[in-house]
This record gives structure tokens, C-alpha cells and sequence, in this order.
């Protein structure tokens, strides 16, 4: 993770008040905390309880959002970050892609905002577009497939 990152999660803990975030990517592990002294003890808010239980799985199986491909023979193009997907530029655009075109390594398939910022999703395989798995301006977690795609 780079300073820009950080930064962007503290500011979601402040815009969110947080007063704890901890993220898992890429194996690096961040945990962000705020000291006692800034946390307001004027504001009490019941903080509701979540459990996160881990069952022994692998981590790519214990991604849950991906979808598996149909067959061996196609390749998926995932999230690399939680955020809302979008399919073209702006909402009169057309789409990056569509069903059936060719994508080149590199390209522009379609944007994921993550705390207001576009980021432009580029293709890290060749291939004839079989599916978009994910319908657009909806919420995708890291991992999640959103394009399958057949090697050409």
C-alpha cells in the first residue's frame, strides 16, 4: 500500500467517523486507529457487533462475490478494489466494451469509484468478451469478476 492510499482510508474514517479501520490486501495488512484523546465523548452511538468467522478456506476460494467461469478455457477480469463499477465513462457514453468485442492487453474496460475516485480498470488479458458479470453502477468487492473473457 503507498502513502496516497493510507490517506484515503483515513479520510474515510474520518468522513465515516471511524475510529478503527483495518484492510488485508495483497498480503499487506493496515490497521488505523484513533487515539482515545480525539474520539468525542459527547457522541455515544451503539456500535452494532460483527463477526467474521474464517472456515480454513484458501483465500482465492474463500472469495465469495467471484463468479466461476463456465469453462477452463476463459480467463476473468477482476476488481482490484471494493468500489461501484461503471461501464462507460459518464452515462450518455457508450460502454468500454461490449459482449463479443476483442480486448487487448491494457485497455480501458471499465472504471471502479473508490471513495470518489475513477479508477480506470485496464485488461490484463487478450480475449473475445463472453460475459459482463456485474450490471453497471453496481457495488463490486475486491476480487469480484467482472468481465469473462475467452483467450482469442
Amino acid at each position: 500500500m503507498n502513502l496516497k492510499e493510507i490517506k484515503e482510508m483515513i479520510n474515510l474514517m474520518n468522513e465515516n467517523d471511524l475510529t478503527e479501520l483495518e484492510v488485508e490486501r495483497e498480503g499487506a495488512k493496515i490497521k488505523i486507529k484513533k487515539s482515545s484523546s480525539e474520539i468525542s465523548s459527547s457522541v455515544v452511538r451503539p456500535f452494532p457487533e460483527y463477526r467474521v468467522e474464517s472456515q480454513g478456506l484458501s483465500p482465492k476460494t474463500a472469495e465469495s462475490p467471484t463468479i466461476p467461469s463456465a469453462d477452463k478455457k476463459t480467463n476473468d477480469i477482476a476488481s482490484p478494489m471494493v468500489g461501484t463499477f461503471y461501464r462507460a465513462p459518464s452515462p450518455e457514453a457508450p460502454p468500454f466494451v461490449e459482449v463479443g468485442q476483442v480486448v487487448e492487453v491494457g485497455q480501458v474496460v471499465c472504471i471502479v469509484e473508490a471513495m470518489k475516485l475513477m479508477n480506470e480498470i485496464k485488461s490484463e488479458v487478450r480475449g473475445k468478451i463472453v460475459r459482463v458479470a456485474v450490471e453497471n453502477a453496481e457495488p463490486v468487492e475486491f476480487g469480484q469478476t467482472l468481465f469473462i473473457v475467452e483467450p482469442v
